[in-house]
């Protein structure tokens, strides 16, 4: 028989008498008091703000440790990636480029590609983007090998040309003198 929900007590009026076990579990899971002692925290206010989740008349203390036991985990789950970091070491060290620098110098690129024939173009694209060999690229297009390797060696010096760029020079310098002087304003350290 089970009894009418208005003759029960209310379920935050017996959440006090859980602390102790609730506690204790915390310290289980946690291992660490101080940790515990948050997890119980946040464990109660869950708990409080979704008392209307509660059936009254189960269990009250099962209720408070499964919602103890979610919570552990879940912010186990979410802090997994996380570095403890509590002087800014790890975080200095980090930066991101400024994405403009890669926009610029592909703008940059598309100009002086879109200036070259369309079969420096063509052999450009199967053999430096798509990564074919010239014997392949040779079979693609109905040339000789010999035709792509030259056709490909001119091409390049031809983008080189038309980009200023010295031979072996990388269109994006690794870190210029800009992001170095505003990577140093911000305190990051270059990786």
């Amino acid at each position: 028989m089970t009894v009418p929900a208005h003759v029960l007590p209310d379920p935050r009026d017996e959440i006090a008498l859980h602390l102790p076990a609730l506690r204790a579990f915390g310290i289980s899971l946690t291992r660490n008091l101080s940790a515990a002692d948050d997890l119980v925290q946040d464990t109660i206010v869950k708990a409080w703000s979704n008392i209307d989740k509660f059936t009254p008349g189960t269990d009250l203390r099962a209720w408070l440790f499964t919602i103890l036991r979610n919570t552990f985990f879940s912010d186990k789950r979410k802090h997994k990636r996380e570095v403890a970091d509590p002087d800014g070491i790890h975080a200095q060290g980090l930066y991101d480029k400024p994405e403009h620098d890669g926009r610029l110098a592909f703008g940059e690129f598309l100009r002086a590609f879109d200036q070259l024939s369309p079969e420096h173009r063509e052999v450009l694209i199967l053999v430096g983007a798509n990564g074919y060999s010239c014997e392949e690229a040779s079979a693609m297009i109905g040339v000789a090998v010999g035709t792509v390797k030259s056709r490909t060696n001119r091409a390049r010096a031809k983008l080189a040309a038309l980009l200023g760029m010295e031979a072996g020079e990388a269109i994006l310098a690794p870190d210029s003198g800009e992001t170095l002087a505003v990577m140093s304003r911000s305190g990051a350290q270059a990786a």
